[in-house]
């Protein structure tokens, strides 16, 4: 095979199929998008999504006020500030957080008893749990607490990030704050976002969208095998 070569300008209009992982409803079909191009649905994946959350993190959860979930991604390795900023604006706004990574050295070393730590845990069990869910605006957090119906609160960091995040603010589910903004403007934009009820409304209203579990792959694979 020839090598392949401007993947945006050229290449990418000559495939016999686009497959893009996403509906319309979250990113309409402009006039420039290959011709070829099939939007099935979000992919949700969910590693271990049966299994029950840990005892201790579901006893956290109900010993209180819904707590806030705090994600940086799982392909960021070095999101310290980010957590440490975290438990800062928990602290300013009374809150009640769950810090979710891999990586337990990204984590402040003593947590307050309002604060836990999880290494990890199925975002279709957690995120109906929380009051809100702050994260880096990747594409799988973003389309999972869209299913949850859970306000956002996005802190795009790069990629497709920013891109993410507007799509989210303009359906009104969510609010964006710019990476590294400071504990106290992090707290009170974190307020702000829990005391909107129109988008609790509109979290809750775009979780309706959401049909048959994993149907955007089943469209993906059947168009995939009907080149073949």
């Amino acid at each position: 095979l020839s090598p392949v070569d401007h993947v945006f300008r050229s290449w990418l209009h000559e495939a016999d199929c686009v497959v893009g992982l996403f509906p319309d409803w979250f990113a309409e079909r402009p006039s420039d998008w290959p011709s070829k191009a099939l939007l099935t649905d979000f992919p949700l994946y969910d590693h271990g999504a049966l299994d029950p959350l840990p005892a201790s993190l579901q006893a956290f959860i109900d010993a209180g006020p819904r707590p806030v979930a705090f994600s940086a991604g799982t392909a960021t390795s070095k999101a310290n500030d980010f957590f440490a900023q975290s438990v800062e604006a928990c602290q300013i706004a009374g809150l009640r957080g769950i810090l979710l990574s891999h990586f337990a050295n990204q984590v402040p070393a003593n947590l307050p008893d309002n604060i836990v730590h999880v290494p990890y845990a199925p975002f279709s069990a957690l995120l109906p749990k929380l009051a809100a869910f702050v994260h880096h605006g990747g594409i799988g957090s973003a389309a999972q607490a869209f299913r949850a119906g859970v306000p956002q609160l996005l802190m795009p960091m790069a990629h497709d990030q920013f891109d993410n995040a507007t799509r989210v603010t303009k359906l009104g589910c969510g609010n964006v704050l710019p990476w590294g903004s400071g504990p106290r403007r992090f707290s009170k934009t974190l307020q702000a976002l829990l005391a909107d009820q129109t988008i609790s409304d509109n979290a809750r209203r775009i979780s309706g969208q959401f049909g048959e579990e994993q149907q955007g792959l089943v469209q993906a694979c059947q168009a995939i095998e009907q080149l073949m």
